[in-house]
């Protein structure tokens, strides 16, 4: 009777494989961070993106210029926000009000009510109000589009079957081209994926070269030494921003309406928030596969939750949160508002302070955590 096969009784070649694949097998059960990656990564991103991307947008920031100041106009008000398309957050004076608050990103659309209201009701030949909608932001046209074709449930008496209740404008984009929403915000997605892969292997790299020991001789402080590597790429950054601006203009006809300079201080800004990300995620890693791993953990997240390729108000609230963490979510808002709505930073305040903090927190913790491994 034959006896069992060992692993004595394979061929050589096949003795070696098994001893090299074993060999990785317990170096991968041994790694911690790596087993936790391979594990938390799929249910994590399984998670945020089962529940974060969504097509049904609901809850769009809306304001309102009711001329008519009737019991009509606020029926007609109130059917549109029970649609839970549009969400009425500012009542404003005019229609240039109205169309600025649009520029500066505090409303995504706004609705206008004419004086003649009443009499365009019964007339029923007109449409009976004038949604703005903001185009640089994808999925939004589409929704207040669909709103305005729907029969918009009314009260009796309030809204005739043959009236068009809505006539929608698209701002900024009323070619309704898809390269005008995506190019702009590409900027921003592609230094993501540059800058913080170049920054997470920095100082693992040092490490695995010997370098680190010559800085911890060296009077360079942590801080001096997280800016010092950023400084480069910062450079880096900006010649990347300048290529890609150029070639969404000239290539696929992007218009840019605001100031170059109030673009490129806003993308300085961000290039130098996705180092400190960069930077931080170097501290934690050991190897420069580990680095590359956890970077482009952080990509996909960014790609898909920050408004870029999906819209942003049809996330769930806990999501549209989690998204606020990233970066890239709060470039998106200014690189649309700069180069599509004409807007400026000071308009944009609010997205460049929540970049700043950012900044500061991921250089301070990525500060600390060094001077941890070098005390």
């Amino acid at each position: 009777m034959a006896r069992g096969l060992t692993a004595w009784d394979l061929p050589p070649w096949l003795q070696r494989i098994r001893a090299v694949a074993l060999k990785e097998f317990r170096q991968v059960l041994r790694d911690k961070l790596t087993l936790g990656m391979i594990v938390g990564i799929p249910l994590i991103q399984m998670m945020i993106f089962g529940y974060g991307i969504n097509f049904d947008i609901r809850e769009i920031r809306t304001g309102v210029v009711d001329e008519a100041h009737s019991s009509g106009s606020r029926a007609l008000l109130a059917d549109l926000q029970a649609s839970q398309v549009l969400r009425v957050s500012e009542t404003l004076p005019d229609v240039a009000t109205l169309r600025a608050e649009i520029a500066n990103g505090d409303v995504q659309a706004g609705i206008f009510i004419p004086a003649d209201f009443e009499r365009r009701r019964l007339a029923a030949d007109r449409s009976l109000a004038q949604v703005f909608v903001d185009g640089s932001r994808p999925g939004l046209e589409g929704a207040v589009q669909a709103l305005a074709a729907a029969a918009v449930p009314a009260r009796e008496g309030v809204l005739p079957s043959r009236v068009t209740p809505l006539a929608v404008q698209v701002e900024y984009n009323p070619e309704r081209r898809t390269a005008v929403q995506v190019v702009p915000a590409l900027i921003g997605v592609i230094l993501s994926m540059t800058m913080v892969v170049f920054t997470a292997i920095a100082l693992v790299r040092e490490r695995e070269r010997g370098n680190l020991e010559l800085l911890i001789t060296t009077p360079v402080r942590s801080i001096e030494l997280m800016v010092g590597k950023l400084t480069p790429y910062v450079l880096v950054g900006l010649l990347q921003t300048t290529i890609i601006l150029l070639v969404g203009v000239l290539l696929f006809d992007v218009p840019v309406n605001g100031s170059l300079l109030s673009l490129y201080l806003g993308a300085g800004l961000f290039i130098a928030a996705t180092l400190g990300l960069g930077l931080l995620i170097s501290t934690v890693a050991t190897t420069q596969f580990q680095a590359m791993q956890m970077g482009f953990f952080t990509l996909l997240p960014s790609i898909l939750l920050s408004g870029f390729a999906f819209p942003f108000e049809g996330m769930p609230r806990p999501v549209q949160l989690l998204a606020q963490v990233l970066p890239l979510t709060h470039f998106v808002d200014i690189v649309r508002g700069v180069v599509l709505r004409g807007a400026t930073l000071a308009s944009l305040w609010w997205s460049v302070t929540k970049l700043g903090i950012f900044l500061c927190v991921s250089m301070s913790l990525a500060a600390l955590r060094f001077r941890k491994r070098l005390d």
